[in-house]
């Protein structure tokens, strides 16, 4: 969050965006809950076709992916590319790129996942459906939480910023790996070892200089095909894309810096006419737009670029298709699971990230960072509850079909879970951080 935009600009775009997520899901559960309701699940339903010849890319088992899967399955793909490549910067150069810097915020999220699914599991009964739905609390949304805390503006210390940035990314992970190890079909291990064979060639590519974003997003798209096909669920393929994609620039700052100089110094300007520019004008400004592209790696490039996609158009599109949270004609709402769910989120995040903080920093694992104490840790292990994204995403993982009665509880526990959290947070957070001098 610090290497391609300020930390103010990130803050005003999380507000935004999480303000446009907020109004989607309200209008989802409106939607589903008025004389509309019957198109918005015949919107949901729609199959979808992509067709080439008789090859259908659209397709699982040979079936059509309807609107729900192509949302959940397709588009969501892009959102946990996304999600992997800034894992992959952080690992590289950020807060979690050395043990010092992630040891705080890796046992926070620790605590933030494991003490949610221990609430959870004591709240249902062992050996029930209800139990699929264990990982719906383990989550924080990033973009979500970011955006409540920048609500609050430069009263903010940075550290308490990049604290829970940190621990939402180790989250990221953990959330990752559960989707693929817990929530796996049969897998199909010919599909895998093709898009594995195909990982290993666009690794060892970027090695080689190549850096063009289209190269590797065509072979992304294949690799997420055959991921849904094997069994292993195809948002996988794009966190795995992600660390494939080279982190290096073709051109380093010193040699642009070079190469810009260059340019300038052979650059003509013209005296009679400043309007239109000449031939080779236009072509030395064309070397600084290439010098530029080179000088940004295709990992940061590719982040920067799917930045917008992701936040305004493919989570507002999720959070329509999934917060649609019936109340009438589909059972009932309160049920063990949106107990268990918003219990998780609001008192198993807040314990966990806020106990094993404690733990990391009286055990002298970690130190408290300049700016943070433990009035101001309470409301970011509160605003740690957000979880909505990724929270859905696994709900919907645990009871899609099967149980739709539970996915509707599931649902609830989180919209629940989320507005609570995030109100409760920002209301600690604004009493204990010092105010602004007029």
């Amino acid at each position: 969050m610090i290497i391609l935009r300020t930390v103010k600009n990130i803050s005003s775009l999380n507000v935004v965006a999480s303000i446009l997520l907020f109004l989607t899901a309200i209008m989802a559960a409106l939607i589903a809950n008025s004389p509309m309701a019957p198109m918005y699940q015949d919107f949901l339903s729609q199959e979808l076709h992509l067709r080439i010849g008789d090859f259908n890319l659209l397709s699982h088992g040979g079936h059509p992916l309807k609107m729900i899967e192509f949302i959940n399955d397709c588009l969501m793909t892009v959102f946990f590319l996304a999600v992997g490549l800034e894992i992959k910067r952080e690992l590289l150069v950020g807060e979690l790129s050395s043990f010092r810097k992630a040891a705080l915020p890796f046992v926070a999220a620790c605590g933030g996942m494991l003490v949610p699914v221990i609430i959870y599991s004591f709240l249902v009964a062992s050996g029930t459906p209800e139990t699929r739905g264990m990982a719906i609390p383990m989550a924080t949304d990033i973009a979500f939480s970011l955006g409540v805390l920048s609500l609050l503006g430069k009263r903010v210390p940075l550290s308490l910023k990049i604290f829970l940035t940190a621990f939402a990314v180790v989250d990221d992970i953990g959330g990752i790996l559960v989707i693929a190890i817990f929530y796996s079909n049969e897998v199909s291990y010919s599909y895998l070892i093709v898009a594995a064979i195909l990982y290993c060639f666009l690794y060892y590519m970027g090695k080689f200089g190549m850096t063009q974003k289209i190269f590797f997003l065509f072979f992304g798209i294949v690799i997420w095909y055959l991921f849904l096909q094997s069994g292993i669920h195809s948002t996988i393929s794009g966190v795995i894309l992600a660390f494939v994609i080279p982190a290096r620039p073709r051109l380093d700052a010193g040699k642009y810096i070079k190469r810009i100089r260059e340019i300038i110094v052979d650059f003509q300007i013209s005296k009679s006419d400043n309007i239109v520019l000449t031939n080779e004008q236009i072509a030395k400004l064309k070397q600084v737009e290439r010098a530029s592209d080179y000088v940004i790696s295709p990992l940061q490039s590719l982040e920067d670029n799917l930045h917008g996609m992701v936040n305004f158009v493919i989570l507002p599109l999720f959070a329509f298709a999934n917060a649609g949270v019936v109340f009438s004609g589909g059972g009932n709402i309160v049920g063990d699971v949106s107990i268990a769910v918003a219990t998780g989120l609001l008192l198993g995040k807040f314990i966990g990230i806020y106990l094993f903080t404690w733990f990391a920093i009286k055990s002298g694992l970690a130190s408290m960072p300049v700016g943070m104490n433990w009035k101001n840790i309470a409301g970011v292990s509160m605003l740690g509850g957000i979880g909505f994204t990724v929270s859905l995403f696994i709900a919907n993982l645990s009871f899609a079909g099967n149980y739709p009665e539970l996915l509707n509880q599931a649902k609830f526990g989180v919209l629940l879970g989320t507005i609570v959290a995030g109100i409760l947070g920002f209301i600690v957070l604004n009493t204990v951080l010092p105010k602004l001098k007029k």
